[in-house]
C-alpha cells in the first residue's frame, strides 16, 4: 500500500513539475498553403516570447501602404539562430515572404524568410538562395 501510494505521489509530483505549453494553431490564423511577399520599411521589431513580431510599412496588392504585422519565432528560437534584439532596426528595408493571414484586412503574415538587401542579412534563406 505504501509503495503504491509513494509511486502515485511521485508520478503526480513529476507531472506537476513539467512545463505546460498552451499554444494556438498557426493554421487557424494563417493560410499555410499560400505565400505572399512584401518589401518595405521596418517600423518596429518586438523581440519577445512567445512570438516576436516585425511591423513593416509596405504596399498591399492594390499598391496602398499598409502596416503589416509579421509573426516570427520566440526569443529562444531566434537567439539560437543568431538573431538578437539589435539585429533589426526601424528604417531597415526588408523583403519578407510568408503565409498570409486568413483575414486579408488584418495584414498579417507568418514569416518564412526575411532578407535585408542593404547588407545581405537573411533569415530562413539558405546560402546562395535569393528571395524573389
Amino acid at each position: 500500500m505504501k509503495a503504491t501510494l509513494l509511486v502515485a505521489l511521485t508520478v503526480t509530483l513529476a507531472a506537476a513539475a513539467l512545463p505546460v505549453h498552451a499554444h494556438h494553431s498557426f493554421a487557424a490564423t494563417y493560410e499555410e498553403s499560400k505565400t505572399v511577399k512584401i518589401e518595405g520599411t521596418l517600423v518596429q521589431f518586438l523581440y519577445r516570447n512567445p512570438h516576436s513580431f516585425v511591423h513593416v510599412m509596405a504596399p498591399d496588392e492594390n499598391g496602398e501602404m499598409q502596416r503589416w504585422a509579421v509573426e516570427w519565432g520566440g526569443v529562444g528560437q531566434l537567439g539560437a539562430q543568431g538573431v538578437t534584439r539589435e539585429t533589426l532596426k526601424a528604417g531597415d528595408v526588408v523583403v519578407i515572404t510568408g503565409s498570409p493571414g486568413r483575414n486579408p484586412a488584418d495584414h498579417r503574415i507568418r514569416m518564412v524568410t526575411l532578407r535585408r538587401p542593404s547588407d545581405g542579412f537573411g533569415w530562413g534563406v539558405r546560402p546562395g538562395e535569393t528571395v524573389d
